[in-house]
């Protein structure tokens, strides 16, 4: 993978992280996290930078990495458009590699991303190392439920149609050609690597997994 595989699709991605069915799982996985008030926030795969505007009056700084650089910029620039420049920080890296020291950050997302990379536990792992003890690891991954026939039952269901139901059906097409996840063995996984209070949230009707947890404190 690299950075320029993305570049041309910010204004797609930027498009699908404001869908109905997605902005309401950025809200559900914010609400998950709990307050992130004083609280250093790292998005790894930021994207455009769309969840950590929500909680950009709350954090006392908000980091964004991404491979693309042009996703890069979009962040940037809908942090200036908010009024918001001062709070984030956006930079080109790989989840796989963050540029971080270990135990930097009290809140670590993924969102649409580690299902995409070679070695996702490579990305899982990283995010842990940077977490403090007791910070909160949050992600969004498909689950094993996710192709594209469910995923147009789903939009049949809920009257999801045009661009909202193209950006679902892509992200059902990419998730059944990389990585899908089942719950027990995501918390197997987190709890190997030193995490617990693992709890999963379904959404899209199981189509999705939301998956908080915690960093044991020594």
């Amino acid at each position: 993978m690299n950075g320029e595989e993305f570049d041309e699709l910010v204004s797609f991605f930027d498009s699908m992280a404001r869908t109905t069915w997605l902005g309401g799982i950025h809200d559900t996985l914010k609400e998950k996290t709990g307050s992130w008030r004083d609280k250093n926030v790292l998005d790894v795969g930021c994207g455009t930078g769309r969840l950590l505007l929500r909680g950009a009056d709350e954090a006392d700084k908000l980091t964004g990495i991404d491979l693309s650089s042009e996703m890069i910029k979009a962040s940037t620039q809908n942090f200036f458009f908010h009024n918001r420049s001062k709070k984030g920080e956006f930079l080109i890296g790989d989840a796989c590699d963050l540029p971080f020291g270990d135990e930097s950050f009290d809140v670590a997302l993924s969102t649409c991303v580690l299902f995409l990379l070679p070695e996702p536990e490579v990305g899982i792992k990283e995010m842990i190392r940077v977490l403090k003890p007791g910070g909160t690891l949050a992600m969004l991954n498909p689950s094993e439920k996710m192709n594209q026939m469910e995923a147009f039952q789903y939009c049949k269901q809920h009257n999801i149609s045009g661009f909202e139901q193209t950006a679902m059906l892509k992200w059902a097409n990419v998730s059944t050609r990389r990585h899908r996840y089942i719950s027990d063995s995501l918390t197997s996984l987190l709890i190997t690597n030193g995490l617990e209070e693992v709890t999963h949230h379904e959404v899209l009707d199981g189509l999705a997994i939301i998956t908080i947890a915690k960093k044991i404190t020594r």
